[in-house]
């Protein structure tokens, strides 16, 4: 182990003893919402918004309303570095203490905690990631995907490119390479991808990166030997800063390259320079910070010198998905807290999720207009139908490139349906029968 090494698992595991250490909360102290996040690692340039953003706008709820209907939110972060085994000791830690839910922020980690959930009776919410199948909530009725997941994903992708081609019919005969991180996280879309090449005939080229993903330079020759007509790409951390660059360097065309939505913000493309301008990623939050909620930020958390980080961090793509995720959870413990009082649990908040609805009017009341869709959650549909937009760097911003993209339905919920039948077989799992 090198020394930065060593410094950083001395850094989580005072972090992960210092969460034991704090005295145990309960519901008369508040609503516990704790944050599962990563600070510190090679994913942290994703990690670290977002963790500000769940932060503040739970500090935003308690000052400006003093927390969710009148009660108190307890905040918490248990560092993860991104590791699944470090992921699952937090989660144990914290699950004696009556979360409400908890959000992973990691693939790997929202798959090991799938099998707990239903035995502990505490709602996992993994938005625009983790395992899709998870959508189908008669089989796993403890998960919420919602608003949108990697196979929608795909499809919007596959839709998007079919739009500069000329339409669905001109994909046949096209080259498309797919890079991506090498574990459950960028394996998810693999399916789905290879189901849509058969359906409309253009050929797949797959390339994994192995983690961290700092060394790409073969993957970038691979893809240069192949030479294909549009590069999908999806990784995290650090392994986007070098994918992009990498593919600056070999002169591929910018706007045929796609990131995920988990590779698109301004630390993925700034350190390319000039060579990130036209590249696209894929969105489920409007970039940039022209929304109420940010003069409620200004206003109630950083002028008052209660922000996490600072004014100009403020804003950035994956700080609003964070602000996002926590309005979700928060919308939802606000359902529960409305029905059953202030003393709430996590089975109560999992019926709320079950029935969440955020229209465009809650939305714009919350200070989000023009920055996120309408979500609507049931009880056999935890996914809810999002759309995907695309968006592109122009060396400066991240603008709106697209319309709303509804993604495929008719191809994405017959294989969601399957697999997860698949999956209850597997773990003699009997699917309910009350989902209507």
């Amino acid at each position: 182990m090198t020394n930065a090494s060593a410094r950083i698992g001395l850094a989580a595991a005072a972090l992960l003893t210092a969460a034991a250490a704090i005295p145990a909360a309960s519901a008369q102290d508040g609503l516990f919402l704790p944050t599962l996040v990563y600070r510190t690692g090679p994913y942290a340039p994703g990690g670290i918004p977002i963790a500000n953003a769940f932060k503040d706008y739970f500090t935003l709820l308690n000052e400006r309303d003093g927390g969710i209907e009148g009660v108190k939110i307890l905040i918490e972060e248990c560092e993860t570095q991104y590791d699944t085994k470090i992921g699952v000791e937090c989660y144990e830690r914290l699950k004696s203490r009556n979360p409400l839910l908890i959000n992973p922020l990691s693939t790997g980690i929202a798959y090991a905690l799938i099998p707990k959930a239903a035995i502990d009776k505490i709602p996992i919410v993994t938005p625009g990631y983790g395992r899709t199948d998870a959508a189908v909530g008669t089989v796993f009725p403890w998960v919420f995907n919602a608003p949108t997941t990697y196979w929608s994903q795909a499809t919007g992708q596959i839709k998007y490119i079919a739009s500069k081609e000329g339409g669905m019919e001109k994909l046949k005969g096209k080259k498309i390479a797919y890079v991506y991180h090498n574990s459950p996280y960028g394996k998810e879309m693999i399916p789905t991808l290879e189901t849509l090449g058969k359906k409309y005939g253009y050929e797949l080229e797959l390339a994994a990166v192995d983690h961290p993903g700092q060394e790409q330079k073969a993957t970038w020759l691979k893809i240069r030997q192949y030479r294909p007509d549009w590069v999908l790409f999806t990784g995290w951390g650090v392994m986007n800063q070098v994918g992009i660059k990498e593919a600056a360097a070999i002169g591929f065309k910018m706007d045929h390259m796609i990131g995920n939505w988990w590779s698109g913000t301004e630390t993925d493309v700034l350190p390319a320079g000039d060579g990130a301008k036209g590249y696209i990623a894929a969105t489920f939050t409007a970039p940039g910070r022209n929304f109420k909620v940010y003069e409620d930020l200004k206003k109630f958390v950083y002028d008052k010198g209660k922000g996490a980080t600072t004014w100009d961090k403020v804003g950035e793509v994956f700080y609003s998905r964070g602000l996002h995720f926590a309005l979700m959870g928060t919308e939802a413990v606000r359902s529960a807290v409305k029905k059953h009082g202030k003393k709430v649990t996590g089975t109560e908040v999992r019926e709320a999720l079950e029935t969440l609805d955020i229209t465009e009017a809650r939305i714009a009341a919350l200070g989000f207009a023009g920055m996120m869709r309408p979500m609507k959650i049931s009880c056999a549909d935890h996914e809810g139908n999002g759309p995907v937009a695309f968006q592109q760097w122009d060396g400066k911003q991240w603008k709106i490139v697209s319309d709303w993209i509804e993604p495929m339905r008719d191809v994405v919920r017959p294989m969601m349906e399957a697999s997860a039948t698949k999956y209850a077989a597997e773990n003699k799992i009997e699917p309910r029968k009350d989902c209507k």
